[in-house]
């Protein structure tokens, strides 16, 4: 299985493959998945002196972790007001802080292994379609008294003055969020796994297990492992491995476009080096890549994978009436990917049974929950902490199989229309 063409496929650092498992190894903790969360924990553990086998059906990263829009920033896919009634107060600000961790944990990982190929760019700016600089004044204010963090205000003339659209009010600048290449720094993240003793298999899907026992086995088309502990962290591409996992989330498609190298016209609309998301459910994403040659455009989900190209052709028409100006600007590849989304928008990290734990549906602020769900997870193998237990509220419930999916598009298409209302009120 071959790396989907995308903008990352064609500037990876490199192109090397990990091995096929054959026979049987043995070690402490097996990890079945290798994206963003599987390598952080196998990252972990491999720090701690476990020995760590990583299994990947594909290649690394060749699922949402290493084809998404590679903004690294603090929050969850829901919001923290929906968080707060569903944990409290307290709870929600300690998860607040658990993905401002996250996101740090990224930044010092490229740091501490000097992946310069991540090519980190710190900026995001998070922009609103409607007017409402109030709204924004006062969720910096809570950001800073609440966690130390400062984010900057942009009035509706100062956002225009780098986006230039019409389309935009306000926006929060976020100086310590940052948009980097995510295959990039997931393969220099397994390179030193490698490094500190650990075995990355590829090609190597889990077809069976048997968790009866103190050792557990996983068994691939070619080879077994022995291992202590199992970590489960594999997401929109689950098969039935684990039927309770499959069953506790949704795949969903969202789609990426790339365009041409036009640097000057790109000027033209986009004059920053910042990511920039709007405030809209599932709304767009982008930025500048290659010094600003190209632009990278995300958008749109639907909850059954469509064309790649049919729905670049919506992405751009959103980018065209966002900026007119972009009307001659050429799109050269668009790819999708399936995320991972629970019905209550939460990471889903925990255990199954004694010594087999998972970490899953990271969709929409994957960057950071995938780190710092990782990371608790190898606390909680090595007896360091159990701070997991704050996803304890956030289960594997069931996510409604074909109907959910139903509901979740009927949502999406709803949330859209209000979207289009509030945005109409502001004209």
């Amino acid at each position: 299985m071959s790396y989907i063409d995308t903008f990352y496929r064609r500037t990876i650092a490199e192109d090397r493959r990990f091995p096929l498992l054959s026979g049987t190894v043995e070690c402490d903790t097996c990890v079945i998945g290798g994206g963003l969360a599987g390598i952080t924990t196998a990252l972990q553990l491999a720090r701690a002196g476990q020995t760590v086998v990583v299994l990947e059906a594909g290649r690394m990263g060749w699922g949402a972790s290493g084809r998404n829009g590679g903004f690294v920033g603090s929050g969850f896919a829901n919001d923290g007001d929906a968080i707060a009634r569903m944990v409290g107060p307290e709870s929600a600000h300690k998860l607040h802080a658990l993905s401002i961790e996250g996101m740090h944990f990224v930044r010092d990982t490229i740091n501490d292994l000097n992946i310069a190929s991540a090519d980190p760019i710190h900026g995001i700016m998070s922009v609103l379609r409607y007017d409402d600089g109030e709204a924004l004044k006062a969720r910096a204010a809570v950001l800073q008294r609440d966690f130390g963090y400062g984010v900057d205000y942009l009035s509706r003339d100062e956002v225009q003055a780098k986006l230039r659209s019409k389309r935009y009010f306000q926006a929060l600048r976020d100086p310590q969020a940052f948009p980097m290449h995510p295959l990039n720094y997931l393969r220099g993240v397994a390179a030193e796994i490698e490094r500190l003793g650990g075995k990355i298999f590829e090609a190597s899907p889990a077809i069976a297990n048997d968790f009866s026992q103190p050792e557990k086995i996983v068994h691939t088309d070619a080879g077994k492992v022995k291992a202590r502990c199992i970590v489960v962290t594999t997401g929109g591409y689950t098969t039935g491995f684990l039927p309770k996992l499959k069953r506790s989330f949704l795949p969903i498609a969202t789609y990426v476009m790339l365009s041409e190298e036009a640097p000057e016209l790109i000027r033209q609309a986009v004059d920053t080096t910042h990511a920039v998301g709007d405030n809209r459910r599932a709304g767009d994403y982008y930025r500048v890549v290659e010094g600003g040659k190209r632009l990278l455009w995300g958008g749109r989900i639907t909850t059954r994978a469509a064309s790649p190209a049919a729905l670049a052709a919506e992405l751009r028409r959103e980018m065209v009436s966002t900026y007119p100006q972009l009307a001659d600007l050429k799109i050269e590849t668009s790819w999708s990917g399936l995320m991972s989304y629970a019905r209550h928008l939460m990471p889903q990290i925990g255990q199954l049974q004694s010594n087999v734990w998972y970490g899953t549906a990271f969709g929409g602020h994957g960057l950071n929950t995938t780190a710092i769900g990782g990371k608790l997870v190898a606390e909680a193998i090595l007896g360091q902490s159990d701070r997991y237990n704050l996803f304890k509220p956030f289960g594997l419930v069931w996510a409604g199989g074909l109907a959910g999916l139903t509901v979740a598009q009927l949502t999406y298409w709803k949330l859209q229309a209000q979207d289009w209302w509030r945005e109409r009120s502001s004209v």
